[in-house]
């Protein structure tokens, strides 16, 4: 079968707020082919990745995403990672790519699962998937008795790790950031497991995350996050290599495999976090997990979006049982919330699965989703390139 069409759905919370929320907005795309319907989501600005699409080619090597999708075969994996292949030839200087490609390409898994009436990670060769632990992922509270309060809820509500992140860390001195630190662990109690995210806040400044070591280490972090911008490697490498030792994350600013192996060969992470939204999609998430393995480097998804984007998220080291870590958006704006029918909820005894369904195992909810659309058209010398599809 052949790709008939491929639509992008630019949704938005009704005002968009400066903070480090990734669910106020989303560009859900759909794919069609032999009578069947995938669906995926990039995380990534909405307008530019749709213009990433459909604009006018450059040159050779900057074609508009389209020119390697529509009409192409889809009957085996094997044709995904062909098309993948396509966009990043013919693609290669426009730096959207990879976002918009990643959309795609999770449709396509969800697609070919479907037709197959197989689950995304039968498809990528494993045999089973094994339950994941989810760590309840959101933003500091703007003062230590908010960040307290919100741990506190948290562990009322039954998960044994969380993650606290961006927000006022890093900003405000010292002090404030020790007494969030202890804010937190004093909410979540001794026996959870507690990752720190410092939302890049210091740049390539190696001195001023390893002020906050000796502070992580007394609450026992499980990891210290994204204390630097991405790719900053000698920053990471040198922090890894200080004292008190406290394990670092990062990757999910990574938009491409290079990016990632990168982090993973020389920044001294012990955790990598990918987000198939942003790294083009499942299928290259799914090489990184593999090379993370070879190097004994955790792999961790990155998602905090949708339910949607979760599976997709969690497809690629699904059968990978040692890496038992998830993140877990649980702060998410309405929009978000109401983009899948299903939702992948904790069980009993605090753990995560995937659906044992074909494709990624989420339906889409239009209904809701339509409240949620914006209206675009991008003209260029007066012609129509892309204009809202129906949903």
């Amino acid at each position: 079968m052949k790709i008939e069409s491929v639509d992008f759905f630019y949704l938005s919370m009704p005002e968009v707020l400066d903070i480090g929320d990734g669910s106020q907005d989303a560009l859900l795309v759909r794919v069609r082919a032999g009578g069947y319907e995938g669906w995926g989501e990039c995380e990534a600005s909405p307008l530019t990745s749709i213009a990433s699409y459909v604009c006018p080619m450059s040159h050779s090597a900057c074609k508009p995403l389209k020119y390697s999708v529509e009409g192409k075969s889809i009957d085996d994996v094997s044709d995904i990672r062909r098309i993948s292949t396509l966009v990043h030839e013919n693609s290669l200087d426009l730096l959207q790519a990879d976002h918009t490609l990643s959309g795609i390409d999770i449709a396509l898994w969800d697609l070919l699962g479907k037709k197959l009436n197989e689950p995304v990670y039968h498809l990528l060769g494993y045999k089973r998937a094994f339950p994941k632990l989810p760590y309840a992922s959101q933003l500091f509270g703007d003062t230590p008795e908010e960040t307290y309060q919100k741990a506190k809820q948290t562990n009322a509500a039954g998960y044994k790790a969380v993650k606290f992140g961006w927000g006022p860390f890093g900003k405000n001195g010292i002090e404030k950031d020790i007494a969030h630190l202890k804010a937190a662990r004093e909410g979540m109690g001794n026996d959870a497991f507690l990752m720190i995210d410092a939302g890049t806040v210091w740049g390539e400044a190696v001195t001023a995350a390893q002020e906050r070591l000796a502070a992580l280490r007394e609450v026992n972090t499980f990891w210290f996050e994204e204390p630097f911008i991405n790719g900053a490697l000698s920053p990471y490498k040198e922090l890894s290599n200080s004292n008190p030792k406290v394990p670092l994350a990062g990757g999910e600013g990574c938009n491409n495999f290079v990016q990632a192996q990168a982090m993973i060969d020389y920044s001294g992470v012990s955790y990598i976090q990918i987000d198939a939204g942003r790294i083009g999609g499942i299928t290259t998430a799914k090489r990184v997990a593999d090379l993370a393995t070879s190097r004994n480097v955790t792999y961790v998804n990155h998602t905090f979006t949708s339910h949607l984007a979760l599976s997709a998220s969690l497809q690629s080291y699904a059968g990978i049982e040692k890496d038992f870590i998830s993140e877990y958006p649980v702060e998410l704006k309405s929009l978000a919330q109401e983009i899948g029918k299903e939702k992948i909820l904790p069980d009993s005894d605090g753990y995560i699965h995937l659906p044992d369904k074909p494709g990624l195992g989420i339906e889409v909810d239009k209904e809701a989703c339509r409240n949620y659309l914006v209206d675009v058209e991008i003209k260029v010398k007066g012609k129509a390139l892309y204009y809202m599809p129906e949903l």
